[in-house]
């Protein structure tokens, strides 16, 4: 089993220091191995000609790579792109590159499938087989073809974040912090089912926006699809929230598939508008991309727009987010799952 332990690329600087401590390094090559990690995304210590040739052979000595290319890429006709990696461990995951105009936001997954469950989800099918080390989350952008072009970042791909908590906070730290890649929290949202223990952890130790998986304001009708539930009401994650200032740079959002005739009535804009009530937040309705044997389907067009209109007339600013990759299967979890088959 691999481990962050094992793994150079992910350590932070006081890690790095410890290090240098630990091999009679000079203190100064903390910040040396920094900026070769996360500068020049360079990790084979012997690539690292600053440093003493006998400290570049102990550190190749004792850590393994961990960088590598996506093993396959599917572009869609709309220049949605997936890319398929292969974990240290074996296990594939799913990355999506969505270009649009002059932005381009890369999904990222944090773990090898979900233990959440979301019966909606091609991932939750496939049960945990790991979560990844920060290395393998900060992968999926390093090693991506279009790297320079991104502008923003989502972790919204395969696993639940909360659940990998230690990995994907250290990846943040490495992705938002000054020694790292330096980008601003802004450019970047994490996505939830809700798991509370670590929510606020979240909150307090980062800046990131956050975007919380909804579908269904009823707690039992939220739990037929969202077994978390009833681990961690969502109005406990509500209540959360409303003790945090959305007010500035830090937005929430709540993410919400429509599956026509489930959670799509009138009753269910009522009870949206009395759960969310006191947080300033926005709803992002989805549109469901369909995954092999399930029995939901999205409403039409026309109903998609009455209940964003419905939302919008009771003052929660709403939008409908426009469908990306259907024709490359861009569901998350659905490519990992049919190449995992045709693995065995």
């Amino acid at each position: 089993m691999t481990t962050s332990t094992d793994l150079l690329y992910g350590k932070n600087p006081t890690e790095l220091a410890a290090l240098c401590a630990e091999l009679g390094m000079p203190r100064f090559a903390a910040g040396q191995l920094a900026r070769w990690l996360y500068g020049r995304h360079t990790e084979d210590p012997m690539a690292m000609s600053d440093l003493a040739l006998r400290h570049r052979e102990r550190l190749a000595e004792r850590f393994r790579p961990s960088l590598s290319a996506p093993l396959r890429a599917w572009e869609s006709v709309d220049g949605t792109k997936k890319y398929l990696f292969r974990t240290l461990r074996g296990a594939l995951i799913e990355s999506a590159y969505i270009p649009d105009g002059e932005r381009a936001t890369l999904c990222v997954s944090s773990q090898a499938g979900c233990r959440m469950g979301c019966r909606f989800c091609a991932t939750g099918r496939q049960g945990l087989q790991h979560s990844l080390t920060a290395a393998e989350i900060l992968n999926q952008i390093v090693s991506l073809p279009e790297r320079d072009r991104l502008t923003n970042l989502v972790f919204m791909g395969m696993g639940e974040p909360l659940d990998n908590p230690d990995e994907v906070l250290r990846a943040l730290e490495v992705i938002t912090a000054p020694w790292g890649f330096g980008w601003s929290p802004t450019r970047v949202t994490l996505s939830t089912a809700g798991v509370v223990p670590q929510l606020r952890r979240l909150l307090d130790e980062t800046s990131v926006h956050l975007a919380v998986s909804l579908h269904n304001p009823f707690s039992e009708e939220r739990a037929a699809i969202m077994p978390v539930e009833r681990a961690w009401p969502v109005a406990e994650v509500a209540a959360i929230l409303r003790t945090y200032d959305f007010t500035h740079q830090r937005r929430v959002s709540f993410e919400y598939i429509l599956l026509s005739g489930m959670n799509d009535s009138p009753r269910h804009v009522r009870e949206l508008c009395r759960l969310l009530d006191g947080i300033k937040c926005r709803i992002n309705l989805i549109r469901f991309h369909k995954i092999p044997d399930s029995p939901y389907f999205s409403p039409d067009d026309a109903a998609m727009i009455r209940f964003r209109d419905a939302l919008t007339a009771r003052g929660i600013h709403t939008t409908i987010r426009a469908s990306r990759g259907e024709d490359i299967r861009a569901a998350c979890g659905l490519l990992s799952t049919a190449e995992g088959r045709d693995d065995r």
